[in-house]
């Protein structure tokens, strides 16, 4: 599994996931200030999938209908602080070893996940 941490991702959160042996590129690192239709076309090209905190990619994908076919997953939960939020996501991304084709949404009680429409 790959994964994109969009901007929004606090930077303890990816730094832990890549000390899990997870591969994980970041926006911010890499190319702070995209937009959000050039982030979701990086996961494209180089078949990762995003994690972020910003719903709009939900507004891009399935209103607007870009391509996101290697998945999106949106935490939305509250965290005491950013170590707690990096063991959620860690935990979220340990549940299974699959994200593609998927809109994920990660909330502190379940994951719900949707299929995304074909491109």
């Amino acid at each position: 599994m790959i994964f994109l941490a969009d901007e929004s991702i606090p930077r303890a959160a990816f730094r832990v996931l890549r000390e899990q042996v997870f591969d994980v590129a970041s926006v911010g690192e890499d190319s702070a200030g995209s937009t959000d239709e050039d982030v979701l076309a990086g996961c494209t090209s180089e078949r990762r999938t995003l994690l972020t905190l910003d719903k709009d990619f939900g507004e891009l994908v399935f209103h607007r209908g870009l391509p996101a076919e290697c998945g999106v997953i949106l935490f939305r939960v509250d965290a005491e602080s950013p170590s707690e939020f990096s063991e959620m996501v860690l935990a979220a991304l340990r549940s299974r070893n699959n994200w593609s084709g998927f809109f994920t949404v990660v909330s502190r009680d379940r994951i719900k996940m949707r299929p995304l429409p074909k491109s």
